[in-house]
């Protein structure tokens, strides 16, 4: 019997269930073991999902690096015939995130993968933004290191001006406020720059201004979970 793979949403915020449908808990059911990038809030977020769930009935497997130890066990189910969940720590397992290893494993395998719809940050982020949804690029981080940075933000609006590309990039919550402050230093006038924090949370904010409108308000977004997307005109 071919083994399944159920790429398993999770929310964005702690607690927002209501962007998950509905056959998410259908293919937690179906799942026997789960390898998840953390097991503690992927537990948490499991429970929350489905009340009765023993959680101790079920194997459980870090996959935040693709150890030979997990790359052993995920094959191994996959041989049996197992019913596996991925899960993400926040979002949709495979983008941005380190269960596409172990899907491609799946692949090469010929099992049978299940993606289901869940919230995307990236994809919500640019949906709200009014920039081009026909061309985009999501570049992960940025380099952290000054020189570097402005330099990549400048390669990003030159190609975003050259090929009309929305361009998406992340950055760790606790330096969102110093992003802001060095896209609004190295964009040019007429660049467009969104952000977007704290998704499908009570506090969510989504904005798209140019560098001039965002310096008479900037937001606080220390520590908020955040995309940030720019599109040079």
């Amino acid at each position: 019997m071919s083994a399944t793979v159920y790429l398993i949403p999770t929310v964005l915020e702690e607690g927002a269930l209501a962007p998950l449908p509905a056959y998410v808990l259908d293919a937690v059911k179906a799942c026997s073991q789960f390898f998840v990038e953390n097991e503690r809030t992927a537990r948490r977020f499991l429970k929350a999902l489905w009340k009765e769930m023993v959680i101790d009935d079920y194997g459980w497997h870090n996959m935040r690096e693709l150890t030979p130890e997990v790359r052993t066990a995920f094959l191994r189910a996959l041989k049996e015939g197992k019913t596996i969940g991925i899960l993400s720590e926040a979002g949709c397992p495979g983008v941005a995130d380190p269960g596409q290893l172990l899907v491609s494993l799946a692949q090469e395998q010929g099992a049978t993968v299940r993606p289901l719809v869940g919230p995307s940050s990236i994809l919500l982020a640019l949906m709200a933004s009014g920039m081009n949804g026909q061309q985009f690029r999501f570049n992960g981080y940025l380099p952290i290191e000054a020189g570097e940075r402005q330099k990549a933000i400048k390669a990003l609006e030159t190609e975003s001006r050259q090929k009309d590309c929305t361009e998406i990039f992340i950055e760790t919550p606790y330096r969102n406020n110093q992003l802001l402050e060095v896209l609004l230093k190295t964009c040019g006038p007429q660049t467009r720059i969104c952000v977007a924090a704290d998704l499908t949370g009570p506090n969510e904010f989504i904005q798209t201004k140019t560098p001039a409108q965002w310096r008479v308000s900037l937001p606080e977004l220390h520590k908020r979970p955040a995309i940030f997307l720019l599109h040079a005109g």
